[in-house]
């Protein structure tokens, strides 16, 4: 940064905000630089950048700018209480989109098996990212399947309560997958590859008979179609990689037995 600071064009450039967004935040007192030149153009120094960055947090989370602007001029709050604030927004929205990924992952799986439930079912159950178009894609992949006839057997008697039990087992699976994952362990390991049958016996148990070679194929599209890895993506980073092969090492230890 020279001695006159930083000109409005580059820091847009650094922020990756466009010029107009910076004259409004000065405009509305939100981010007014700290000098002029002898011109009369907006030079930013450092402190300047900082609040921005701080701006620009709080406008991803949603916050609108006159909340962000009461937040930020508050000064009774110290920095590291700004950043305590921020760990737990972070948490928050972590966790949030945790469950929404666990939704996506169930609506998946009842599209490919399909379910006999209202739409207002389906959404309270599934969350707000089930689409019922998944449904038709599904019986237009799986229908001429032995896997899909057994599968509309059995979930055409299921009810909300089953789903809502399907799901909660679902998401007690997944955060045991991701401790593992977390833990560092190997996805040929033991506890990986009991995961992974527990994963196939939970899909044999509530839709139909998931064999091994059944699981293979499942697992090829966890890492195939970027739907499924999104949302084991979401859940971890680099689960949906390790989901599938411990999914296969639990297949081969199965067949070599």
């Amino acid at each position: 940064m020279s001695s006159e600071g930083y000109s409005v064009g580059s820091v847009a450039k650094i922020a990756k905000v466009t010029v107009r967004t910076l004259h409004h935040y000065d405009e509305i007192g939100l981010l007014s630089p700290a000098g002029r030149t002898r011109t009369g153009y907006r030079r930013y120094q450092d402190a300047d950048l900082d609040r921005l960055q701080q701006i620009l947090f709080y406008r991803e989370l949603g916050f609108p700018l006159e909340e962000i602007a009461a937040i930020l001029d508050d000064d009774s709050v110290s920095p590291s209480e700004h950043l305590r604030r921020q760990h737990r927004l972070l948490t928050d929205r972590i966790r949030h989109l945790q469950d929404l990924a666990t939704a996506v992952e169930h609506a998946m799986e009842a599209r490919r098996m399909g379910i006999q439930l209202s739409p207002e079912e389906k959404f309270e159950i599934f969350g707000e990212g089930y689409q019922e178009e998944w449904e038709q894609e599904a019986e237009q992949r799986w229908g001429d399947t032995a896997a899909w006839a057994e599968s509309q057997r059995r979930t055409g008697g299921y009810d909300k309560a089953d789903w809502q039990r399907i799901q909660a087992e679902m998401a007690d699976l997944n955060t045991r997958l991701v401790e593992a994952l977390t833990a560092g362990e190997p996805a040929d390991g033991a506890a990986a590859t009991d995961l992974a049958e527990a994963h196939r016996q939970h899909i044999r148990q509530n839709f139909y008979d998931c064999t091994f070679t059944v699981h293979r194929g499942l697992a090829g599209l966890y890492v195939s179609d970027p739907r499924w890895t999104t949302t084991y993506e979401n859940l971890a980073p680099g689960l949906a990689q390790w989901l599938h092969d411990a999914i296969l090492a639990n297949a081969d230890r199965h067949e070599k037995a």
